[in-house]
């Protein structure tokens, strides 16, 4: 069967769009894949960043005019990386150029933004999903499937989070994630929330209640002039959530954090049941623990390999890392998009983002109230 060919464009190309250019650039590496992509054109304001893709050979357009970028009839999926709050101008415009969309978390700088985002989407039959990659870890994968199974049993408890150490660093300059101009109200729960909440709203656990307790620990930082700014975001955000499961009221505790000592990059799941549990966390990315109720309750250790939804050379005794959950992201995203995911787990959906953001602000109204607040999301 011939492959199908999509080129992409990248408008923003930092971080993470040199990750996209690097899974981008070793798509052969997946196995009997149904279709070609390859990076054509990056936008970035910055020369030095455009500068990089200079090493990429399948890179012929580099500007720093995005709507270069976007008159380019060549280029069918554009993935943006950019501050929050200029996600509504650039993702509607990249859907207006009759480009399909690979957004970021957390899918507009507030609801109000995610909504006409969707209905953009929606308006004009684009394909759109938002970036999450660690549910695409084998971890994840088999955390999912664990649940599924029915070998838990009758779920009792739910813990999510992402926690991050690297704003502990009192002196580290203050940046565009720590100001709310920016960032939005909703600071460090847009920034890590997405991530938190995928798995979740994919299994259909949606919170029905939240209480909230944020937190502003640092509040000014060095701002690369030789003076101080206002660094005025939420650092941590803790989630106590109740979420309806075969008509029972569960507890699900997610917390996202930046000053969480000693956690460099730690995204979790665990699930517990009356039969049985799982749990998985980067911080031992081969490490897969399981319960068992018996006459001695014990929690079981499975040292995985490279177990993905869409295979690749490399073999399966070997350790899967974030280049590896990136890839498999982008990999469900193009298979969906061709209606070829076939029961695999897929990438944030324009809905479940609008959800999250929902939750988000209920979150900011429970602290504000201190108190327990019901989540419309209608």
């Amino acid at each position: 069967m011939e492959q199908t060919t999509v080129n992409v464009g990248i408008i923003g190309g930092g971080l993470m769009g040199k990750e996209v250019a690097s899974a981008l650039g070793r798509w052969f590496a997946l196995n009997d894949y149904p279709v070609k992509v390859q990076l054509k054109a990056v936008c970035d304001l910055d020369s030095k960043a455009l500068k990089w893709y200079e090493s990429v050979p399948s890179v012929d357009l580099r500007t720093t005019d995005y709507k270069v970028l976007l008159a380019s009839p060549d280029l069918s999926v554009i993935y943006v990386a950019l501050p929050h709050n200029l996600h509504k101008k650039y993702y509607t415009e990249v859907l207006e150029a009759g480009k399909d969309l690979l957004a970021e978390k957390p899918f507009g700088v507030d609801l109000d933004a995610a909504k006409e985002i969707s209905e953009t989407a929606d308006r004009l039959g684009r394909f759109v999903r938002c970036s999450s990659e660690m549910p695409f870890l084998p971890g994840a994968q088999r955390v999912i499937a664990e649940v599924q199974s029915g070998r838990i049993g009758k779920i009792i408890d739910i813990k999510a989070g992402f926690c991050h150490s690297s704003d502990m660093d009192p002196l580290k300059p203050i940046n565009w994630k720590r100001q709310s101009q920016y960032c939005g109200n909703i600071g460090v729960m847009g920034d890590l929330g997405m991530h938190v909440m995928h798995i979740p709203l994919r299994m259909g656990w949606v919170p029905k209640r939240v209480f909230a307790q944020l937190q502003k620990i640092i509040t000014t930082r060095p701002d690369g002039k030789g003076g101080w700014g206002e660094s005025d975001t939420w650092n941590n955000a803790t989630l106590s959530t109740t979420v309806d499961i075969e008509g029972d009221e569960i507890p699900m505790m997610m917390e996202m954090k930046r000053l969480a000592p000693g956690e460099t990059n730690s995204w979790y799941i665990e699930i517990y049941g009356t039969e049985g549990g799982v749990k998985f966390n980067t911080k031992d990315t081969k490490a897969l623990w399981t319960f068992s109720r018996g006459k001695e309750q014990a929690w079981q250790r499975t040292d995985l390999g490279f177990q993905v939804a869409f295979p690749t050379i490399t073999g399966s005794i070997f350790e899967a890392g974030f280049s590896d959950c990136f890839m498999q992201m982008l990999a469900a995203y193009f298979a969906e998009r061709e209606g070829l995911l076939n029961n695999r787990f897929g990438c944030v959906t324009p809905r479940e983002a609008m959800m999250s953001h929902k939750l988000f602000e209920s979150a900011l109204q429970s602290h504000e109230s201190r108190s327990v607040v019901e989540v419309a999301y209608d």
